[in-house]
């Protein structure tokens, strides 16, 4: 399950990355609660600020792959990183002095995002840099679990925090540890990198964005995990916003509440992310299918559920699909990507996956406000439904697939696949 840990690079990288993504966690639930706080509860203020936040990410994120295709990735991940940890400590002054107001978290949510941008896809394609393609699978589902560790612990001390010291003291923490991160990447060894497959020269410099589409557009491998992560992206991945409006807005509940809320998603999600760990191979289509129904399906139940602690207890079944699916499409498409444009096709996919939230943070925000926290939830997973039962309907038409329900002696689903031509047998074995 750790194996990828046994790589010094890697083990530096991942241990510091984890440091970091606590306090990042924690300042987005402060920032969350500064903004219901600054703005009488509006969930739609919420929306921009989230909005605000990944623009950059629907700008910057296709330029940021051709750079980690064309440049020294971790020279980037250090300009991007250090960036975002000055950004993070005059934000922490600013709120810790009492003198923050709506407008500066907005601006800061836009200029961090800007940091977060350029560093989020040349970070997904480093990591094979760290250790190699045998241990890729390993070392993205830690990477995943590491996330989703910070997302347990982060809240929690946030909401504990902010409780008895107040949101400036949490800024302020979490700006420190952001630079974490930093430390990690100067004391890489960058001569037991993993860069043998990598072009050099004049290949890397005419590394373009449009080839990199390109490339994705004529793979439908590559292509069907991007759409669906598109779409479940935009309508099923806003527990940051409606979470916050649930536990605020329906149950009446408090900072810590709203930790408690965040705590159970993630640690259902660390569970999928150690569930993946074990994957030693490119993760079949109809697993990242199969998790993506699951989890639309349990968002739905959540979205609908009418008592508090049922809704903890959904959220981390839910957490679980969430990151199995999220995993698996990560993993299909690195694991299916030349090295030589996997920068760029990470981009596309850190695009499809962040670059929706401009559109569908104040969206979702509008619907939690004038319809409610709940119907916000429910109807984003009735899209995201409604879409992963397509895609599936496309891949079993398109690979000449069928799926079959047994009911004895042990009831289960379960795909048949498609004969193999006579003719490419043939051409296989000579």
């Amino acid at each position: 399950m750790f194996r990828s840990l046994q790589v010094r690079n890697y083990r530096l990288f991942a241990t510091n990355q984890l440091i970091k993504l606590i306090g990042t966690w924690m300042m987005v639930i402060a920032q969350d609660w500064l903004v219901l706080h600054l703005t009488n509860d509006s969930a739609t203020a919420l929306g921009i600020v989230m909005a605000l936040q990944f623009v950059p990410a629907a700008l910057l994120t296709l330029p940021g792959g051709r750079l980690a295709d064309r440049y020294d990735k971790r020279k980037i991940l250090l300009f991007a990183n250090g960036l975002w940890s000055g950004l993070a400590i005059i934000f922490a002054i600013l709120v810790a002095s009492g003198g923050a107001v709506l407008w500066h978290v907005y601006l800061f949510a836009l200029l961090m995002g800007i940091a977060q941008a350029i560093e989020t896809p040349v970070r997904q394609a480093f990591v094979s840099e760290l250790v190699g393609t045998p241990l890729l699978p390993n070392a993205l589902s830690l990477s995943a679990a590491a996330f989703n560790t910070a997302r347990i612990v982060g809240p929690a001390i946030a909401g504990v925090g902010i409780a008895l010291l107040g949101m400036g003291p949490i800024f302020v923490i979490s700006a420190v540890v952001s630079a974490c991160t930093l430390i990690g990447l100067v004391r890489l060894r960058p001569d037991e990198l993993y860069r043998a497959d990598l072009r050099t020269g004049d290949d890397r410099v005419d590394a373009r964005i449009l080839d990199g589409i390109t490339y994705v557009w004529r793979r439908p491998d590559l292509r069907l995990p991007l759409i669906l992560m598109g779409v479940i992206g935009f309508a099923g991945f806003n527990f940051q916003l409606t979470l916050a409006a649930l536990a605020r807005t329906v149950f009446n509940t408090g900072a810590a509440a709203f930790g408690l809320f965040t705590t159970a998603l993630a640690i259902g999600a660390l569970g999928g992310a150690l569930a993946g760990t074990l994957r030693k191979g490119r993760p079949s289509v109809y697993l990242l299918l199969g998790a993506a129904i699951a989890f639309s399906a349990f968002e739905i139940i959540v979205g609908i559920a009418t008592s508090y602690w049922v809704v903890v207890g959904l959220l981390v079944i839910t957490g679980f699909f969430m990151v199995l699916f999220a995993q698996a499409s990560n993993q299909r498409v690195q694991l299916g990507t030349d090295a030589a444009f996997r920068g760029r096709v990470m981009s596309l996919y850190v695009l499809v996956f962040l670059g929706t939230a401009p559109i569908s943070a104040p969206v979702i925000g509008w619907v939690a406000e004038h319809v409610g926290a709940s119907a916000s939830i429910w109807l984003g997973g009735a899209v995201s439904l409604a879409a992963a039962l397509v895609a599936l309907a496309w891949q079993l038409r398109h690979a000449g697939d069928k799926l079959h329900l047994q009911v004895r002696p042990t009831p289960r689903l379960y795909v048949t696949p498609a004969p193999v031509p006579e003719r490419v047998l043939v051409a296989a074995a000579s």
